[in-house]
């Protein structure tokens, strides 16, 4: 365990006090942070590292696994090896080369998957955990489209956009990457565990956390950094003013990542976030083509592969397929908008009494060409 390069970097992240401002401090006077751990404890001191580290550092060079740290590493490296997890390092070749230059890139992360995927360039593709029916669609179809342009999508795993990018994507055949919040035993949440299967046997997760972590809190900003850090930029799909999806773009922005966002409803709560970022300098995405267009400086696909790739609802506009419906669904249809619209509204334009118009629309839904929304219903863009 000693001489493993992936033990010396667990036992680092273990230390107190050692955080990204004192490890680039230390860079300046080690060639790597694992020399630490063969100084003596004057040289240590000299460094400035606290008395409990000073500790932690000799009972490591002296092999004594009674230490809390020590052990620590050791029953860290058996769960790993017993849930197969890989451990990938900061000083690894195959560490993701985007995430390395953040600014507080984490030095460890574990892995389910396949990791020779961290070599292709991302889109992080994030939102309201409580999406609309529109915003999950936006996420199914952008997710496919980007994929099949050969980007690789990225998200968190949470309910709501998260979700429906990553099964946009794998059911699309193409793989996709979840970093999540917690140890990559506990898929969280819940109800996205067989998601997540999906997600290891077909693509790759990530966390930092490493395995018997629970999901906290506090872990999911610490994980938004990971998702914007792997991506060349991210795509907010639907978010409300106090969604956590605006960190995760505030963080892009500070990463030097391009933004994009999609507008929706003045009406809708989970667009003003959307809306919010396009005010602040957010690209406004209507198809995939506007993203590719502002990645276009960094970033062309293979043409053979743009060439032979389908056609995806998300960069056209096709008119909803109403023709095999009855006289009475089209005109209810025809009588929405993409803003939402009462009952009552909706009963006058059609001429329609209630419980008609409550099962036009119904099957309207039914058919995925309607939703309902805060105010009303409304097509399905």
């Amino acid at each position: 365990m000693f001489s493993t390069p992936s033990a010396q970097w667990l036992f680092l992240t273990r230390l107190p006090k050692f955080g990204p401002v004192r490890r680039r401090e230390l860079l300046a006077d080690i060639p790597d942070l694992t020399h630490l751990l063969t100084l003596n404890s004057a040289t240590l001191r000299a460094l400035g590292l606290a008395a409990d580290s000073l500790a932690a550092i000799q009972a490591w060079q002296q092999r004594d696994e009674s230490h809390p740290m020590v052990g620590e590493v050791r029953s860290i490296l058996n769960n790993c090896r017993r849930h197969g997890i890989g451990i990938l390092t900061w000083q690894d070749v195959n560490y993701p080369e985007q995430l390395r230059h953040i600014h507080d890139a984490p030095v460890v992360l574990y892995t389910l998957g396949d990791t020779g995927l961290l070599g292709r360039d991302q889109l992080a593709i994030i939102g309201s955990r409580k999406a609309t029916r529109a915003g999950l669609d936006h996420a199914r179809r952008f997710a496919a489209e980007l994929s099949a342009r050969q980007l690789l999508v990225t998200s968190g795993l949470a309910l709501g956009v998260d979700g429906a990018a990553h099964a946009g994507a794998l059911d699309a055949g193409f793989p996709t990457t979840a970093v999540i919040g917690c140890g990559l035993d506990r898929i969280y949440p819940n109800q996205h565990r067989r998601l997540g299967e999906r997600v290891i046997a077909e693509g790759l997760m990530l966390s930092e956390y490493p395995p018997g972590t629970p999901a906290r809190a506090a872990h999911f900003p610490q994980r938004n950094r990971i998702i914007s850090g792997l991506s060349r930029g991210v795509l907010v799909v639907e978010a409300g003013l106090r969604s956590g999806s605006l960190i995760t773009a505030r963080m892009a922005l500070e990463q030097g990542r391009e933004v994009f966002a999609i507008p929706g409803s003045v009406h809708s709560p989970v667009a003003r976030g959307c809306h919010q970022l396009i005010k602040q300098g957010a690209r406004l995405v209507e198809t995939v083509d506007d993203i590719l267009e502002e990645l276009g400086a960094w970033w062309s696909p293979p043409l053979t592969e743009t060439a032979s790739a389908p056609e995806s609802p998300a960069t056209t506009n096709p008119q909803p397929a109403v023709a095999g419906l009855d006289r009475r669904e089209i005109a209810v249809f025809e009588a929405l908008g993409y803003d939402p619209q009462s009952t009552d509204a909706l009963s006058s334009a059609t001429g329609l009494p209630a419980d008609q118009l409550m099962q036009s629309l119904l099957l309207l839904e039914l058919q995925g060409l309607v939703s309902s929304a805060p105010g009303g219903f409304q097509k399905i863009a």
